[in-house]
């Protein structure tokens, strides 16, 4: 049986809901900074990691200052912790705030995972277990996240290497009923469906459409690298250091068949490439939506 659902959620509708354009974006790099402003893309929108801009200066600011005039922004945070068992970070929470009154991003997003076990910050997106206790603190963390924002959040769904035992809901029902309870939007990571459906054996087309659709506010790409577990089987990871994969660009045809366009990222962290490269990604994403308007 589920818990009941936290007593006071913040009131979405009263707040301004995410408001990116349905078009292709970029994460921004600082070694892509210069060759922005120089070349001014013909993009949707850039995404920044949060945690990169909790000072109250210097050369990001800097540059992210002079891009935001061009573009609409998408802050995404890595910190939060939001599945862990310990209250979330007050210090963090507030630093968070004042980088979005400083901006004011169009979107702002997380991830449903831990990062934290007491002091110890761990460089690492952790999976939860899916069973009432953390279904009910997960809702509470998100509540006082947005509370404190003052506006909705999405939530992204994890990529994951193991399961917990003790899980007594699906991840896509754990996933729905948070949307559900409290007002918060949903961020698809296509990739990462891929990659923990690969991982555990599942349908991904089953697990997308098992989702909340309605409430998919932004669309990540990104690419996987791949390996094998002790038993010799398939293992990918997500490691956002490597081209989109043929199978991830299918994947996400199938869900803009669903949902039709939507913000949609491209996510590179590791191995960073030209910014040409990953231009021409961004045009390849932006290709399929712009087909499916046309098709509207």
């Amino acid at each position: 049986m589920l818990p009941p659902a936290p007593s006071a959620p913040i009131d979405c509708a009263r707040v301004p809901a995410p408001r990116l354009p349905p078009r292709a974006g970029l994460g921004l790099k600082s070694e892509h900074f210069q060759v922005v402003l120089d070349s001014r893309p013909d993009l949707g929108f850039f995404e920044v990691h949060a945690e990169n801009y909790m000072v109250a200066g210097g050369p990001f600011h800097h540059y992210l200052g002079r891009i935001r005039e061009h573009y609409p922004l998408s802050l995404h945070g890595v910190g939060l912790s939001i599945g862990g068992e310990a209250p979330l970070d007050r210090s963090h929470l507030q630093r968070l705030a004042t980088l979005l009154e400083r901006y004011q991003p169009e979107s702002f997003s997380e991830h449903l995972a831990w990062s934290s076990h007491g002091p110890v910050f761990l460089n690492d997106l952790l999976p939860l277990a899916y069973d009432p206790p953390t279904l009910q603190r997960v809702c509470e963390h998100v509540d006082q996240v947005q509370s404190t924002l003052k506006r909705p959040m999405l939530l992204e769904n994890p990529a994951t290497y193991l399961q917990f035992q003790r899980s007594t809901l699906d991840e896509t029902d754990f996933i729905g009923e948070v949307i559900r309870r409290t007002g918060c939007g949903l961020l698809l990571d296509v990739n990462n469906v891929y990659v923990s459906c690969i991982n555990h054996q599942r349908n991904a087309l089953a697990y997308i459409e098992a989702l909340p659709l309605h409430a998919v506010g932004e669309i990540h790409l990104a690419g996987f690298a791949e390996d094998r577990d002790n038993l010799g089987d398939r293992l990918l990871i997500d490691d956002h250091g490597a081209p989109i994969a043929p199978q991830v660009w299918a994947l996400y045809q199938q869900v803009l068949a669903r949902t039709g366009a939507l913000p949609t990222l491209i996510e590179r962290d590791n191995r960073i490439p030209a910014f040409s490269e990953l231009v021409a990604e961004a045009a390849r994403a932006q290709d399929l939506l712009d087909r499916l308007e046309k098709h509207r």
